[in-house]
């Protein structure tokens, strides 16, 4: 719902009131849903991206979309779509993330966005709303995406953070917060696996989400279920860019979900994408093959054959 052009470069260093020289700048599409759609895309799945565009940025932000070969539901709104900037420096290898509210949309706007989604969501599989809510978007939103869907009978995976997951109340399937954002929903702090897996099971309790998948970075990732809980280590990968990452999960775990991999394959999988997506530029999602090779470091099965199987 608040999607951004990408924009990633990078300087010898940066310092406050002195001009900084950059390289050539990359665009992406950007906004946590887009990102969402591209690691589906590379994994070879049917995906179509649903998004308000709107002034000369929407229109290239329409351009990276098909350049990416995803098919989409642009949503024309009159204020101007935003961008985000990130400049690495190349002295410390630090990274500095600029990211602008983007534009407010009116009632009938968000009204537009919610019955597109409803035009397409009945042949999916899954719908996946992920990221920030625009200014003028109640926080509620993505409750009425819930409700929505829950009538449709078409499964929820959601990822927000904030008033915005605050205001979740039911009909989810599976929602990833960070261990950061389960904390600032809990209004505690999640120092060890218990707390954390006491948390997200509030979240099934309530009866907000069915599973819940909190990812915790390089200590790995908890799924968490009304019937138990279970931890998956991460990969230990050298680093070009954190941007992205945290969306490549939420769409390998999807993609694994929509090819009836168990819940335990499917996060595997979405570890697989988020740690491909950690070595490429921007906020490129993974390379296919480098996707299965980290998911067979992940998890090596052998199928009737012998061999290991791979997600295809």
């Amino acid at each position: 719902m608040n999607p951004a052009i990408d924009i990633a470069t990078t300087a010898e260093s940066v310092r406050p009131t002195d001009k900084t020289r950059c390289t050539a700048p990359r665009f992406d599409a950007g906004g946590g849903g887009i990102n969402v759609a591209r690691t589906i895309a590379v994994l070879g799945e049917p995906v179509t991206a649903v998004f308000p565009a709107g002034g000369p940025p929407g229109r290239l932000l329409e351009d990276l979309v098909h350049d990416a070969r995803i098919s989409m539901r642009s949503v024309a709104i009159a204020n101007p779509t935003r961008e985000s900037f990130a400049v690495t420096a190349s002295d410390t290898g630090e990274q500095y993330r600029f990211v602008l509210p983007g534009p407010r949309l009116t009632a009938p706007e968000l009204h537009r966005c919610l019955a597109e989604i409803e035009r397409i969501a009945q042949d999916c599989r899954y719908v996946v709303a992920s990221g920030s809510l625009p200014p003028g978007a109640p926080a509620d939103f993505y409750q009425s995406l819930a409700d929505l869907l829950t009538d449709l009978g078409v499964p929820l995976v959601l990822d927000t953070s904030g008033a915005a997951l605050r205001a979740v109340r039911r009909g989810v399937h599976l929602i990833k917060p960070s261990v950061r954002e389960l904390a600032e929903y809990t209004g505690r702090p999640l120092p060890d696996r218990g707390s954390r897996v006491a948390a997200a099971r509030e979240l099934i309790t309530r009866g907000v989400s069915e599973i819940v998948v909190v990812s915790l970075g390089s200590d790995g990732t908890l799924a968490v279920t009304a019937d138990g809980d279970e931890w998956f280590p991460a990969l230990d990968v050298p680093v070009r860019t954190g941007i992205g990452a945290g969306d490549a999960q939420v769409g390998g775990i999807t993609a694994g979900m929509s090819r009836g991999y168990p819940l335990d394959d499917a996060i595997r999988l979405g570890i697989a994408a988020a740690t491909a997506a950690l070595s490429t530029p921007g906020t490129a999602p993974g390379h296919p093959d480098r996707i299965a090779d980290l998911f067979q470091r992940l998890s090596p099965r052998p199928d009737d054959s012998g061999q290991l199987a791979v997600p295809k």
